[in-house]
C-alpha cells in the first residue's frame, strides 16, 4: 500500500537515502511497478520504497500543472496534486498582487504551496498556513526544494486563528472537496465562503479563490470577480477586494488577454447565422461578457439562449474562436452523413451547445472516411435544432492530412 499520506513516511523521503531513491525514479514506468518495487526492496526498506513509488507517480501527474522542471523537485500529496493551482494561473495572480504594491501575503489554506511559490517568485513574502501537518511539511519541503525558504514561512494551524494584520494582503483558497467529492455550496467550503469574505476584507488587498460556477448573485458587491481560463479551459474564479468593486473580468492565459467591465452591456439581439461563427472563451461566458465580445466582432446571437455569436464579416479577437460556416441545416443525421461523405470528410470535430446529442456517439454512427477535416456545431438557431457545418476561420485553419 502507498505511504503517501503518512507524515513519518514523507519525512523518510527527505533523508539523503530517500531523496536519492526518489531521484532514481524520475523516468520509471508505472506499468513495471511490481518489478521495480521488488528490485528496490533488496536495497531499501519496504516502507521507503512504497513511499517513493507513490511520490514518483504524483510527480509525474504534477508535470501537467507545474512543468517538469519544478514537478520533479517538488513533493506532493494526492489531494495536493488534485487541488493545487496550475503554475500559469498562480503566476498570473502573483503578478496582480505585485502590481498592486503588495509585499507580504497571508496565504490561508496554502495546500502544498503552489500559490506561495508563485508569490515568492514575484518577490512577495508569504505566510503559508494550513491545518494539516503533512500538507504543511510538504509545503515547507517545496519552499526549500525550490530555493524559496527565505520568502515562505509555513505555519500549521487553523486559518481562523491567524492574525493577518502584519500583512498587506490576504489570499484564501478554501477546500472545495469533501469525502464525497466536489462541494457546490459555498457555505460548505472549509472554511465557509462567508468567513473567507470577511477575512479578505481585513486587508488593503485580497483575493479569494472560488469555483468558476459560483452564481453571480452570490458575489459580494464590494468585490471584483475574475474568471480565468488557460489554453481555453476555465480553471477558476477569484474574488478581488481592494481593486475594482462591482466589476467583472475574464482573463485568458497564456497571453494575459483581459476583458472587463463595471457596467455589463445588455444581451445582443439574436439574428440569422452569418458567414462566421464565434465560440466565446469559457471565461468570457462565465463572466457574462458575451455581449462585450459581440460588440467587438459586430455580431449577434444565433439564439437568445445559446452563447454562440455570428457575423457576416470576420473580426479577430482573442476572446472567441472564429469559424467559417458553409452550411446551415436543420438537424438530420442522414443528411449530415451524406454531406460529409460527399465532401470526403474523415476527421470531424463535433461541438455542441443546447443539444442532447453525444459527440462520440455521433462520430460512431457517421462512420466517416476521407482525407478532409470539418467541424459541425449541434445547437439551436431561433429555437430550432440546427447543424452548422464549417471549419476554423482561414487565419487559424489547420492543414488536412493528405
Amino acid at each position: 500500500m502507498d505511504r503517501v499520506n503518512d507524515l513519518d513516511s514523507f519525512s523518510a523521503l527527505l533523508t539523503h537515502e530517500g531523496r536519492a531513491l526518489l531521484d532514481s525514479l524520475r523516468d520509471y514506468d508505472p506499468a513495471n511497478e511490481l518489478a521495480t518495487a521488488t528490485r528496490l526492496r533488496r536495497e531499501h526498506p519496504a516502507e521507503l520504497v512504497s513511499a517513493a513509488l507513490g511520490q514518483a507517480r504524483l510527480r509525474q501527474r504534477a508535470v501537467a500543472k507545474f512543468g517538469a522542471e519544478d514537478a520533479f523537485r517538488m513533493f506532493f500529496t494526492p489531494n495536493g496534486v488534485e487541488q493545487a493551482t496550475r503554475t500559469s494561473v498562480a503566476a498570473h495572480r502573483a503578478r496582480r498582487f505585485a502590481s498592486l504594491g503588495v509585499r507580504g501575503v497571508a496565504d490561508l489554506c496554502c495546500g502544498i504551496g503552489g500559490d506561495a511559490i508563485a508569490l515568492a517568485r514575484a518577490g512577495v513574502s508569504v505566510l503559508a498556513v494550513d491545518r494539516d501537518p503533512l500538507t504543511c511539511a510538504v509545503a515547507r519541503a517545496n519552499a526549500e526544494a525550490l530555493g524559496l525558504a527565505d520568502l515562505i514561512s509555513v505555519r500549521c494551524t487553523d486559518v481562523t486563528e491567524v492574525d493577518t494584520s502584519p500583512y498587506d494582503a490576504v489570499f484564501v483558497d478554501p477546500a472545495r472537496r469533501g469525502g464525497r467529492g466536489r462541494i457546490f455550496d459555498p457555505e460548505a467550503y472549509s472554511p465557509p465562503l462567508s468567513w473567507a469574505v470577511q477575512a479578505a476584507r481585513t486587508a488593503p488587498h485580497s483575493a479569494l479563490k472560488i469555483a468558476p460556477g459560483i452564481p453571480h448573485e452570490a458575489i459580494p458587491g464590494d468585490a471584483e470577480a475574475e474568471w480565468i481560463s488557460d489554453s481555453g479551459d476555465v480553471k477558476e474564479a477569484v474574488l478581488w477586494f481592494g481593486t475594482a468593486p462591482g466589476s467583472v473580468r475574464a482573463t485568458l492565459l497564456p497571453g494575459e488577454a483581459a476583458l472587463w467591465t463595471a457596467e455589463p452591456l445588455p444581451d445582443p439581439r439574436p439574428g440569422p447565422v452569418g458567414r462566421y461563427l464565434y465560440e466565446p472563451d469559457g471565461a468570457v461566458i462565465r463572466a457574462h461578457l458575451v455581449a462585450e465580445v459581440a460588440e467587438k466582432v459586430q455580431g449577434r446571437l444565433i439564439d437568445e439562449t445559446i452563447a454562440y455569436l455570428t457575423s457576416d464579416e470576420l473580426h479577430a479577437t482573442p476572446f472567441a474562436t472564429a469559424y467559417e460556416i458553409t452550411d446551415v441545416l436543420p438537424f438530420n443525421l442522414k443528411k449530415l452523413k451524406a454531406l460529409l461523405r460527399e465532401r470526403e470528410v474523415g476527421v470531424l470535430t463535433v461541438k455542441k451547445r443546447g443539444s442532447a446529442v453525444e459527440p462520440d456517439e455521433l462520430r460512431r454512427r457517421l462512420k466517416l472516411r476521407g482525407p478532409r477535416l470539418a467541424t459541425v456545431f449541434l445547437t439551436r438557431v431561433a429555437g430550432a435544432p440546427t447543424m452548422l457545418i464549417g471549419g476554423p476561420a482561414p487565419d487559424s485553419a489547420p492543414t488536412a492530412t493528405p
